[in-house]
């Protein structure tokens, strides 16, 4: 059963920049075929109601959201099961819990998440 494992998050300025990382343990040879996402709780906000905010398929075609767009990039590496964002040009409107996950979305597989805090 597939499990996602986020990190990388922290505190960091407005303008600064964070790079995340997710692991997907229990997903055998098939995380490849996955569309993977990575979503946002904003502060006060349920889980359910997480804002995906950057996706990648399996043959590399990305989709962000607009509020994203020109700072964020997502990409993946299959043979370690791996995806990544990397955030630049931060705004204290990123701040949430960030989580990865697939598309759609695996109920049972939602890990801790990882903090994004961007203030001065």
């Amino acid at each position: 059963q597939v499990q996602f494992v986020e990190s990388g998050g922290g505190l960091v300025q407005p303008g600064g920049s964070l790079r995340l990382s997710c692991v997907a343990s229990g997903s055998g040879n098939i995380f490849s075929r996955y569309v993977m996402g990575w979503y946002r709780q904003a502060p006060g906000k349920q889980r359910e109601l997480v804002e995906l905010v950057a996706s990648i398929t399996s043959d590399g075609s990305t989709f962000y959201v607009d509020s994203v767009k020109g700072r964020f990039t997502i990409s993946r590496d299959n043979a370690k099961n791996t995806v990544h964002l990397q955030m630049n040009s931060l705004k204290p409107g990123d701040t949430a819990v960030y989580y990865c996950n697939g598309i759609p979305i695996v109920r049972s597989g939602w890990g801790q998440g990882t903090q994004v805090t961007v203030s001065s």
